[in-house]
This record gives structure tokens, sequence and C-alpha cells, in this order.
């Protein structure tokens, strides 16, 4: 009898996971930095837009790729507690691998156009909906509950430290040739796909209740809004990054407040997620274990406030050592968040409640992409920034009072009605 891990990265399935999760991250975020650079670029130089008019084209990018997220999670969500996971995933990457090798095409024809690129970032929309509840609902079903925060840690320092190398490395592959970090994320997607090949098959287990696909599919919704503890965990994120999310206007701030080009966008699109890495790190290494309910909502306060400190700031340094702040702070939340909401859930509503989570996820980045576009027309950059890391703080505080059972989350244990439910799903038949 093999003894029992004491590391996720001692379960075969998990390193191979691990390693998709990485290539298929570099891929899409050296891609999405070159999508957003070239919007911009392409608004200011082939269209003659203004700085706040070509801001508000950012913005749009974010609502092409949120409406096929908000259309097909329910979809998602049902996919992939109906169909085998790895095989969902998988399909979904290699979505985003045709998005990659037609956005490499038109590159290098010379072909871009706004419309040609708002296409594409609405395909990209379409394959993260799918892989991401697939992808999510996968971890628990590799690796023991005992070791599932461990896990989480780990699967976000591959998402972090991917993060942070994609931004920059598509940054510098653009500067040396504007095609090719698509053709790289052409090739690591291909690389996500093979690593999960191996991966044992993740069936999900039978969905109890109503038979129709579609009740199916609403009862994740259901689910989540009954459990004020999801709901309240789920929301935070939604409204603090909707509100204070500095990301969509980092193309503004590279070309024509710090003037620093594609290269500078790189290395801060990659700021936040070095900071992040570092504490999924830490916590991969030393668990959190006490309080994590209120550390989570100081994080998001924090998130706001170092929001704020980036918009006022002039200097290149300063604004990267504050994004690296900001991405540990998030970085918190989100290890928080991640782990009560995978060990609040049981098994057969994972893939639906991930999906809720995901469109969560989803609608504070890029409907977060919309708000700040419209704000920066309205305010400026730097006043769109200022306002959202404000608002940021306000709904950290806020949420305290509306949500006080965050507040008393103080451990990880999930409740007992979970555990039992996730015991009696294991005994063998």
């Amino acid at each position: 009898m093999s003894p029992m891990p004491t590391s996720p990265l001692q379960i075969r399935d998990f390193q191979l996971y691990w390693c998709a999760r990485f290539a298929a991250v570099l891929a899409t975020m050296g891609m999405v930095v070159i999508i957003g650079y070239q919007v911009y670029d392409v608004a200011r130089a082939d269209y003659g837009m203004s700085i706040r008019e070509a801001s508000l084209m950012l913005g749009l990018l974010g609502a092409f790729q949120f409406v096929p997220l908000a259309l097909l999670t329910p979809v998602a969500g049902w996919t992939a507690d109906r169909f085998e996971r790895r095989t969902v995933a998988r399909i979904a990457n290699a979505i985003d691998m045709s998005v990659a090798l037609g956005l490499g095409l038109a590159t290098h024809l010379d072909l871009l156009t706004l419309p040609l690129l708002f296409t594409f970032a609405a395909m990209h929309g379409v394959a993260r909906v799918f892989v991401g509840p697939a992808m999510s609902a996968i971890t628990p079903n590799i690796v023991p509950p005992a070791l599932l925060p461990k896990g989480i840690a780990l699967s976000s320092i591959a998402w972090q430290s991917a993060s942070v190398a994609g931004p920059a490395l598509g940054g510098f592959l653009y500067a040396a040739d504007p095609a090719l970090p698509y053709w790289t994320a052409t090739g690591l997607m291909l690389v996500a796909i093979l690593c999960l090949t191996p991966v044992k098959r993740v069936v999900p287990p039978p969905i109890e209740g109503h038979p129709h696909p579609i009740r199916q599919m609403v009862d994740g919704l259901t689910y989540v809004r009954r459990h004020r503890f999801l709901l309240g965990a789920i929301t935070l994120d939604l409204f603090a990054v909707l509100l204070g999310g500095a990301t969509a206007m980092l193309p503004v701030f590279a070309r024509d407040i710090l003037h620093v080009g594609t290269e500078g966008l790189g290395l801060m699109r990659g700021a936040p997620a070095i900071g992040a890495a570092l504490v999924a790190g830490w916590f991969a290494w030393s668990p959190l274990k006490n309080n994590v309910g209120i550390k989570m909502l100081w994080s998001v306060a924090a998130f706001g406030l170092l929001t704020i400190l980036f918009g006022i700031s002039k200097n290149f340094g300063l604004s990267l050592l504050v994004l690296a702040f900001l991405g540990a702070a998030d970085m918190l939340s989100v290890y928080v968040r991640s782990s009560l909401v995978q060990l609040h859930t049981p098994d057969q509503m994972r893939g639906r409640v991930s999906a809720v989570s995901g469109l969560a996820i989803s609608a504070s980045n890029e409907l977060g992409e919309l708000q700040s576009g419209l704000a920066a027309a309205l305010l400026g950059p730097v006043g769109a920034v200022v306002a959202g890391g404000g608002a940021a703080v306000i709904i950290a505080g806020a949420w305290s009072y509306l949500f006080p059972e965050l507040k008393r989350a103080k451990t990880f244990d999930p409740p007992q009605d979970v555990l039992a439910n996730t015991l009696m799903q294991e005994k063998p038949a």
C-alpha cells in the first residue's frame, strides 16, 4: 500500500494538470496583453482617435469578451458537471489555440482592424467560459480534501507565475515580430492539450434533482443564491474588481502617460503576478489557517488603496512596485475565496458553482474594462483608476456588514453537510 502523499506535487495527475495550466495561462496572458495594445494602438494610429476615445475602445474590448461569457456560463457549468471534465478543458483550449493562430495570421498579413480584433476577443471569451469551470472542477478530484488548500495555492502559482512571464514575454516577442506572440501562444496551447491527455478521466457524479438540462443549469445559480456564504464570497470579488480594476487602462499608461511602450506594458501586466506568485508560494509552503474571512476582506481594501496609488504615480519604477503589492493583496483574496468556495460546495455542484464564480470573475474583469473605459472617457484614465480604487475600499467595508458570514469564517474546514456528502460519494458501491 503506497503512503499517502503529503503534497499535491507528489501526485502525477496534479503534476500534469499544473503543467497544462501553466502553459495555457502563459499563452493566454501573452496573447491578451498584445490584443489590448493592438486595439489601443490601432484606434490611435489608424482611426485617429484621441486618448479618451481610444480608452473607450479598450472598454468595448472587455464588453466583447464578456458577452459570450454571460450567455454561455450556465451551459459551461452544466457541461463541466455533465461530461468528462478533462475533455471539456482540452476542447476549450483547442478553441483558444485557433484564436491565437488567427490573430497571428492577421497580424502577419497586416489585416488588423477594430472589428476583427473584437471578433477574436469574443472567440477568446467563448474558450475561457468553458475552460474555467472544467479546470477548476478537476483539482478536487485529483487532490485529497486535506491537501486541497495546498493544491489551490500551487495551482495559483502556475497561474500567477505564467501571468508574470506571459505579458513580459508577449511584449518582448511583439517588439521582435508583432506576430510572434501569437505563434508562441499557439504552440503553448498545444502543450496544454497534450499535458491534460494522460490525466485520469474525471467523470462528474450524476446530477441530482431535476433531470432537464436547463433546470440543472439554473440550479447552479440557485445554489449560490441560497447559500449566503458563497454569494458573499463570489460577489465580493465581482464588485471590488469590477469597480477597482486598473488593468484595462495599462495600455494607456504604457503608451501615453509613462511612455514605456509594449515592453513596459508587458512588465506592468506581469508585475501584479509577481506579487501574487510570491504570496501563492508562501501559502503553498505554509497554508493560511486562522481568521481567513477577515483577512480576505482586508486584502480587498488594500487592493483598492494600492489601485489609487498606482493611478497617481508618474514614476515607472514606483508603478511597478505598487502593481506588485496590488497583485499580492489580490492573491490573498483569491486564495481564500477559491478555497472556501470549493470546500463549501459538494462535488456534484462544483462545475456549476465554479461557472457562477467564473462568471463573477469574468464580469469583474471584462465588464470592469468596460466600466474603466467609460470612466476614462469621462474622467480621463488617471481619474478613472483613482475613483475605481476608492470604490473597492468601500465595497470591502460594505460586504463586511452585508455578509457577516465572511468575517465569521475562521478556517478552511468544510461545513459538515458538504463533508458528509463528499464522504458518501467516495464510498465504494
